[in-house]
């Protein structure tokens, strides 16, 4: 059985407690590999490696460390497959989904910030006659980075890849869940080429690996993505060392169609935005309002759809609908329909855990599930379920719709389905969301800023906000004699 290792001053190397966890996959329940219990040691070894690299790294021009970037880009796709069928096993996800969306973007997350940091200028005020500011954008030092289940690789690569083009050093805590991509990128990290201790991966429990991390005095800023609850209780724990922070936490996003929309082309997109990934990411649209004079017939092409959908393993072509990530997740799921019901919902399809014939009878499989009949203040329209689950909401009135959207604690994205583009970004001006498509799902611009509203998130990643949160602004300002030359 393969024993992950952690990546420390450039070489990989178990924890010091040399106490292991158990990593199963998803789609057969049966573990494979095992994840390294590290502990504060481990933690202050990368920490001194990645402060170690600092001075030489952060020295570096930008087009060198653009070079380093783009070599991790090439590397990445030049094992694509094997990075993919990884991520299948680990996660649970489908394989063609790995292959077609996850592999590719964490290429492109080193792609795209290796030409933005090339590009990253500052800014200059001449304010009067004689005197000129200008602001010096310097890297910050060591940086935390810690990233979620659900997009392992995208999202490992999406906050290391501009840390690392700002000219700091890293050191990165993957889910302890889903551990196997950041392992091998580990190994393309050695093969690259990039200078030791500039990155560093530590895997571990949240407690053991990601406390300590996050309080250590050497950290200068802290990424996360992941829960709400986790989010806050970084949050509490370093108020007092005046960190910087970057939160992008949970998400009850609304898809909001309207009486004029495509119902056909507005369904397929829905349910992709419902069931991408087993509903388990965060920009997903789990509460579906549907103005009430299509609502039995959207409702009746939103049921054929997800009926449509194959639940199996991931392995295999066909399937649209892999495994959820754990046997814990798998539980709360099945946990949150049965509150559904008490809560007098009515399940219109899906709601229940298959098992699939072959290896992936003991996997942890449910069907892609709609529930109608649902009060929108009732629980399960108010928390996170991070699953195959979704809820029909009918409404009569712009207003009514709004209303309801923004009635949780979370703002992360919302998507408006409708061909009245007047009434499309009225509504997108009123969302209380990060981030709102028109008439699309999951359509990302990489210069565009990424993070929520609310309880969904502090702060903003993507393009220029990224490569801005990871560098600390100087401004210098310069008075000339009188007269003289600027």
């Amino acid at each position: 059985m393969e024993k992950i290792l952690n990546l420390i001053g450039g070489e990989l190397t178990p924890p010091h407690s040399q106490r292991w966890i158990e990593n199963p996959e998803p789609a057969t329940g049966q573990t494979y590999s095992l994840v390294p219990d590290s502990d504060e040691k481990d933690v202050t070894d990368a920490v001194l490696a990645a402060e170690k690299a600092y001075p030489a790294w952060s020295q570096l021009s930008s087009r060198d460390r653009s070079k380093h970037l783009r070599r991790l880009a090439e590397m990445i796709l030049a094992q694509k497959e094997e990075l993919a069928r990884a991520e299948c096993i680990d996660n649970g996800k489908p394989l063609h989904v790995a292959l077609s969306v996850d592999i590719p973007r964490s290429a492109l997350n080193f792609e795209y910030f290796a030409d933005a940091i090339t590009q990253f200028a500052s800014e200059a005020h001449k304010t009067m006659e004689g005197v000129i500011n200008y602001t010096l954008r310097d890297p910050l030092g060591v940086v935390v980075c810690i990233s979620p289940w659900n997009l392992p690789l995208y999202l490992f690569t999406w906050k290391i890849a501009p840390a690392l083009a700002a000219g700091n050093t890293v050191v990165a805590k993957p889910s302890e869940i889903t551990p196997m991509t950041a392992y091998l990128f580990s190994k393309i990290v050695q093969k690259a080429g990039l200078p030791k201790g500039v990155l560093n991966i530590v895997h571990g429990r949240g407690p053991s690996v990601g406390t300590p991390l996050t309080k250590h005095a050497a950290v200068k800023a802290i990424t996360f993505t992941g829960s709400t609850q986790t989010g806050a209780l970084i949050a509490q724990g370093v108020a007092s060392q005046f960190k910087k922070l970057s939160l992008e936490m949970g998400g009850k996003n609304a898809s909001i169609i309207f009486a004029d929309a495509d119902l056909k082309k507005t369904a397929k997109e829905v349910m992709r935005a419902a069931f991408s990934n087993q509903g388990q990411i965060c920009l997903c649209g789990s509460r579906i309002l549907v103005q009430k004079s299509i609502y039995t017939q959207f409702k009746q092409i939103l049921i054929e759809q997800a009926k449509s959908l194959k639940c199996g393993d991931p392995l295999e072509e066909t399937t649209t609908q892999g495994a959820l990530v754990s046997k814990l997740h798998f539980d709360k799921v099945l946990a949150a329909i049965d509150i559904a019901k008490k809560e007098g919902g009515t399940v219109l399809t899906g709601g229940r855990a298959i098992r699939p014939e072959g290896r992936c009878q003991n996997g942890w499989f449910i069907e892609p599930t709609l529930i109608e009949g649902l009060s929108p203040s009732c629980k399960t329209n108010q928390e996170e379920i991070f699953g195959p689950v979704a809820t029909l909401i009918p409404f009569e009135t712009e207003a009514e719709a709004l209303e309801i959207a923004n009635s949780t604690r979370y703002g992360l994205a919302c998507s408006i389905w409708t061909r009245n583009l007047d009434l499309a970004h009225r509504i997108a001006s009123q969302i209380q969301a990060g981030i709102v498509w028109i008439n699309c799902w999951m359509l990302r611009d990489l210069r565009t800023p990424f993070g929520g509203m609310k309880d969904s998130g502090l702060g903003r990643e993507g393009g220029l906000e990224a490569l801005r949160f990871f560098t600390e602004p100087k401004n210098v300002c310069i008075q000339f004699e009188q007269g003289a030359e600027i």
